[in-house]
């Protein structure tokens, strides 16, 4: 993401009113679900709500925008090149702090310009470009920058409100800013000091540095448990702090005081991973439960604090469970306003996101046509070495079987939902069934699944995606003769990895920005990565040589017999341009067929168009690639 020489905070405002722009009609419905207008979930700011963030694509590049509610004011408060999603709102609304990279490469330094628009200004001047390790923002205008770069590893760095930045944390290993107290005494970090960073510990302190407590779940990293930081209470005098656990197997919260040391696991009976937010005024939590692929809303009373002072009694027993109504798909962001009511952002497979309220109605529309409809998916359970899999299917009209692509997820610290997204309903619309795997590795459902690709790396994912595969040829609605194997991120390493590994089960590869030489990748990659793939094999490629080269694609590339299209961009930190190159240049000299396309981006495009353009190119190949249909 380029620099901008101009200053992104001059006012913008986004009408609401709907056009349609010259053209539209004659567009392609795949087309028209990329160059939508969209808004993401709008976050406000926590003391003035009627100041809110969000991102949209409405000038064709995903950017950030502010939302005056009173008003109705809209306005684009960020313009680059490659476009801009993070950023966040001070608790007054009154200044947005965006991130600021260089061309999608994730290395950068936080600005901040005022709500209503003006000049961007170095937040910190104090601090020099790095990966973001996570920020907290106080109400006395405390900010807390968390850091990481190769030579440091990561550091914390407090900013008090006109103050020069002081380094209160710092370690090798990866860490990040979790949130800061409501009163700005308290920082809550996770740390993965033990080396294990698919498990972090927790550690709150002072404004110093000084350690007031420690949450270690993973015993030191013996036990593979993890703790997340989900926030602190939102009620004054209150440094309760709101935190995820995984010691029943899936993901829960419970409520730990690190001033006392008490803490109360929530035991909400739900099925799969429950995570929670504070309601406001402390009396509730909100909670988002994600079970099989979709999303629920339900809302958890909270006994009042009682004992001798602020922090006793047993505020987190309560109940019963309420449930909030919402349709069946996806929830995207959720949070409660001040009134009580609870605004989420919701999408299935079929129907487009929209931003809605319990209040009734949606609350935020982006102006323009919509989205047209996909087809709703379908759920299956396939039988595989480690259990069921869950897979979602999609299928064009007609009577199969189709030709089929495995739309493998990246993460893998992720897994495919009932969620609109425009890339699966592309293929859809030109023909293809559309399977998506939440192969072991994924998350939501229990931590022994997510957790079991440890160790065989990539090809533990393979096996249950020929599992899938065997099924989906069998029972399922593929072709076995026109089979493509597809992902982007982790599922176009996969996706590599698999065409080497498992060469005899697919007809055509399309990988984007995928892991391709993984030893080169190790070398290159941003920090936290380097870390996440020490956890993963259990070292670096110089102490555990065997299991990287087993689950390197690039050690596999003589054996691909499909054609390979991969796009790549130049400014990747997460997987860079030289691993690829190499992977390239060794099936070029087999004279194998491919194609490579190379955009100036970094891990993706938020560019509208340029997503276009690689949806249009992936598809092409395989439409050329693959055998004609039998009369």
């Amino acid at each position: 993401m380029a620099n901008s020489s101009e200053h992104p905070g001059t006012p913008r405002t986004a009408s609401p009113a709907s056009t349609t722009p010259p053209g539209w009609d004659e567009l392609p419905d795949w087309e028209k679900r990329y160059r939508a207008p969209r808004v993401g979930f709008p976050e406000w700011a926590e003391d003035v709500p009627d100041r809110s963030l969000f991102v949209s694509n409405v000038g064709g590049t995903f950017e950030l925008y502010t939302w005056d509610r009173a008003s109705d004011t809209r306005r684009q408060a960020t313009n680059r090149p490659n476009g801009t999603v993070d950023g966040t709102l001070t608790p007054d609304g009154s200044h947005l702090w965006w991130f600021d990279d260089t061309d999608g490469d994730e290395f950068g330094v936080w600005r901040r310009q005022p709500f209503a628009g003006g000049v961007d200004e170095t937040a910190v001047p104090g601090l020099a470009p790095a990966w973001s390790a996570g920020l907290a923002l106080g109400r006395d205008g405390t900010a807390v920058v968390g850091r990481m770069t190769e030579q440091e590893g990561t550091t914390v760095h407090l900013v008090p409100a006109g103050g020069e930045p002081v380094e209160i944390y710092r370690h090798r290993e990866s860490a990040g800013v979790g949130d800061l107290s409501r009163d700005s005494r308290l920082i809550a970090l996770e740390h993965t000091e033990h080396g294990d960073t698919m498990h972090a510990a927790l550690r709150v302190v002072d404004r110093e540095g000084r350690t007031v407590a420690e949450l270690d779940d993973t015993r030191g990293g013996t036990e593979p448990l993890g703790l997340s930081v989900w926030g602190f209470s939102p009620v004054p005098g209150d440094h309760r702090l709101l935190v995820g656990h995984q010691r029943g197997g899936h993901w829960a919260p419970m409520i730990w005081d690190p001033t006392t040391g008490r803490s109360e696991e929530i035991g909400i009976d739900l099925p799969g991973d429950v995570h929670a937010d504070w309601y406001p005024d402390g009396s509730a939590l909100l909670v988002v439960h994600d079970h099989h692929a979709r999303g629920e809303l339900y809302r958890w009373p909270l006994a009042p604090l009682g004992g001798s002072d602020a922090h006793g009694g047993t505020a987190g027993a309560g109940g019963p469970l309420e449930r909030i109504d919402t349709p069946a798909g996806s929830m995207f962001g959720a949070g409660v306003r001040p009134d009580g009511t609870v605004e989420y952002l919701w999408s299935s497979a079929a129907e487009p996101p929209r931003v809605c309220s319990t209040a009734g109605g949606v609350v935020l529309e982006a102006p323009g046509p919509s989205a047209p409809p996909s087809v709703p998916l379908r759920d299956t359970w396939v039988e595989g070495p480690g259990g069921p899999i869950h897979v979602l299917v999609q299928t064009p009209p007609g009577e199969g079987p189709f030709p089929t692509v495995f739309d493998i997820h990246g993460g893998p610290a992720a897994h495919d939902s009932d969620a609109f997204a425009a890339q699966p309903a592309a293929w859809v619309d030109h023909g293809f069934a559309v399977v998506r795997v939440n192969y072991r590795g994924s998350t939501g459902y229990g931590r022994e699944w997510t957790d079991a690709l440890k160790h065989r790396v990539g090809l533990i994912e393979l096996e249950d995606i020929a599992a899938v595969r065997e099924w989906a040829v069998t029972e399922g609605p593929a072709d076995p003769e026109r089979l493509v194997l597809s992902g982007g991120s982790w599922g176009g390493y996969l996706t590599l990895l698999g065409l080497g590994v498992q060469p005899e089960l697919w007809t055509v590869g399309v990988a984007a920005v995928p892991v391709a030489d993984y030893v080169t990748a190790y070398h290159d990659e941003m920090e936290a990565l380097k870390a996440l793939d020490r956890t993963l094999f259990g070292g670096t490629p110089e102490e555990m040589p065997e299991q990287w080269r087993a689950s390197s694609p690039i050690t596999h590339v003589e054996e691909v017999k499909a054609p390979v299209f991969i796009s790549a961009g130049v400014n990747d930190p997460r997987c860079p341009i030289r691993q690829i190159e190499n992977y390239v240049e060794r099936l070029a000299a087999r004279g194998a067929p491919h194609e490579v396309y190379r955009y100036d981006s970094g891990h993706g495009s938020l560019v509208v168009e340029e997503r276009v353009k690689q949806t249009r190119l992936e598809i092409g190949f395989a439409l050329r690639h693959l055998p004609a249909t039998a009369d």
